[in-house]
């Protein structure tokens, strides 16, 4: 599953402000924080470093990875999400980080601990308000 770009010129929003970066014709990316001072990468991007209370700058953390540890939810989905639906740690390739994330629901069955993914962007399920949204996901790399 790609990032689906017709989701996008529908102009949907994401299902968090600034959770991601999707440049026009380029491939999303995962937006967190960086602090210069402490050299170190955060996601979600917090206010102030938790380390040395300097300010944390906005940072891509990356957009590609392996799948840390993953389960399968098969219990009543919050906000529209898919039943079951997938979700994991994932080690990110570009900054080190390991991320808690949505996995793809459509490849259940192909997920296993090591799986090299990378990030996708696809119209699934509704914000707190009830509208449809566009939420990151890892995917399997082909």
């Amino acid at each position: 599953m790609e990032a689906d770009p017709s989701a996008k010129s529908a102009g949907l929003p994401p299902v968090m402000p600034g959770i991601f970066n999707w440049p026009e014709g380029g491939a999303p990316s995962l937006s967190g924080g960086h602090c210069p001072a402490c050299d170190r990468y955060f996601f979600p991007r917090p206010s102030y470093c938790p380390g040395c209370l300097g300010r944390a700058d906005e940072a891509e953390v990356g957009n590609s990875g392996v799948i840390y540890s993953y389960t399968v939810v098969r219990t009543r989905a919050p906000l529209g999400l898919p039943e079951p639906y997938p979700v994991g740690y994932v080690d990110l390739d570009q900054t080190g980080l390991r991320v808690f994330s949505l996995l793809d629901p459509e490849a259940i069955g192909r997920l296993r601990l090591g799986l090299p993914v990378k990030l996708a962007v696809k119209p699934l399920g509704h914000d707190l308000f009830g509208s449809p949204c566009l939420r990151p996901l890892f995917t399997p790399k082909d």
